[in-house]
Order: C-alpha cells, then sequence, then structure tokens
C-alpha cells in the first residue's frame, strides 16, 4: 500500500467511527464508502476507482526482476477487479492443483479385505453412533498398521485393536481383539465389595509396544474415577 492509500483508509475511519457529528456533514474531503465497498462486492464487474499502484514497492520489484515476472508461482495481480474476484480465481487453481493427486490416488487404493462390526436398522433416522475413537497407528519396525476404535452401547468397557500388515497379500495372527477393563481396578484401598466398571474415553499408542488409555468409572455417582493406564500391547 502507498501512503495515499493509508491515509484514505484513515480518513475513512476518523470520519465513520469516531464520535465527531460536526465531522459528518462536511463534504469534500473525504473519499466515498465505495472506494471500499467496491472491493466486496461479489461480482466481475471492473473495479469504479482502482486503485493507483503507482510506487508500490512490491510491483516496481516484479517489473524489474524479469524471471520473477514471469514465474508460474506467483499468483497474477488483478487490479480492476473485486476480492470476490480474485478469491473465486485461486480457488480455480487450487481445485486444478489438488484435482490430479486426487485422480492418482483414488485410483491406486483398493479394498483388502471387508469385516463386519455391527448391524444397524435400514433407517437412517435411527441408527445409533456405534463406532468411536479410531487411531491409527503404523509399526515401520514390523509393518503392522493397528486401528484402535471402541464400540457403544453393550460394549463400552472394551476397546478394540485391528492390526493388519502393510503388505496386503500378508495375513497377521489375531486379525483383532478386544480389551476388557471391567473391575481389573478393584484392588484400591477405598474400594468396596462392589465391582466397578471401567469404559475407555481415549486411546493412543505410546509408541510401537504401548498403548495409552484414559478410562473412566461407569457408575452413576458424584466423583468419578478417571484412570490414565499405559497397557503391554503383548
Amino acid at each position: 500500500m502507498t501512503q495515499k492509500d493509508i491515509t484514505f483508509v484513515a480518513d475513512f475511519l476518523t470520519e465513520h467511527f469516531n464520535e465527531a457529528p460536526e465531522l459528518y456533514n462536511r463534504k469534500g474531503k473525504y473519499f466515498n464508502v465505495e472506494r471500499v465497498g467496491q472491493y466486496l462486492k461479489d461480482e466481475d464487474d471492473d473495479l469504479v476507482s482502482p486503485p493507483n499502484t503507482e510506487g508500490n514497492q512490491w510491483f516496481n520489484f516484479l517489473k524489474n526482476t524479469t524471471h520473477l515476472k514471469e514465474s508460474p508461482l506467483l499468483f497474477p495481480y488483478y487490479p480492476e477487479k473485486s476480492l470476490h474476484f480474485v478469491k473465486r480465481q485461486m480457488e480455480g487453481v487450487i481445485d486444478q492443483c489438488l484435482q490430479k493427486p486426487a485422480d492418482v490416488i483414488g485410483k491406486s487404493v483398493h479394498q483388502a479385505f471387508c469385516m463386519s462390526l455391527y448391524k444397524t436398522s435400514q433407517s437412517e433416522d435411527s441408527t445409533p453412533q456405534l463406532f468411536k475413537l479410531p487411531f491409527l497407528w503404523n509399526d515401520k519396525t514390523s509393518n503392522i498398521h493397528y486401528v484402535l476404535f471402541t464400540m457403544l452401547e453393550d460394549s463400552i468397557s472394551k476397546i478394540y485393536i485391528l492390526r493388519r500388515h502393510t503388505d496386503t497379500s500378508r495375513s497377521v495372527s489375531n486379525g483383532i481383539l478386544a480389551v476388557e477393563f471391567g473391575n481389573f481396578l478393584s484392588n484400591s484401598i477405598n474400594e468396596s465389595s462392589d465391582s466397578r466398571c471401567y469404559s475407555c474415553l481415549d486411546a493412543h499408542f505410546y509408541d510401537d509396544e504401548t498403548i495409552t488409555v484414559v478410562l473412566k468409572e461407569s457408575m452413576e455417582q458424584e466423583g468419578k474415577e478417571r484412570v490414565l493406564a499405559q497397557l503391554p500391547l503383548s
């Protein structure tokens, strides 16, 4: 921006956002709001009052630098157009950049296997959210993908561990298993004879051999316990 542009904006703010009623009726000194509003119109027409780029350091720099002036990496400048027009142009360029990778990646992805986890009713409106907390981990040493997730409803005290070899032609033993927490923490000093049940709030791999879980006591009472536990994958 030039100093003249900054002065225009400063005068506009002074006139419209300052408690000085004596300035409201003054004519001639302040520019019309259209100089600002024209940039925000969602139309392709040229600006009513295009900016004066004379003396702009960035434009002078580009004019005097041949390899930058012709560079396809610089987004073209449209001094006669509004910001909405420029935004649409930029979105079009970005979409074009992303289309080729999307096509290539899409064609290279295929289904390795299919596993049925649960069945729901035909009505989408009444389908509950049963699949929760998916967390992915890739063990590069063993070339194995892991997915941690929980199933709501009847198995809130379980966490499921799914593992697959990165080479889809190979399989691993115990492709999916469940760890049930139940009342395994019932040895605390304040524990009564009633068994406690814990559900999993969150779970992540800590490293290739350890899973960190945040557990919540499931009993309906005040002061529910929260437990941070680390489980060896073995």
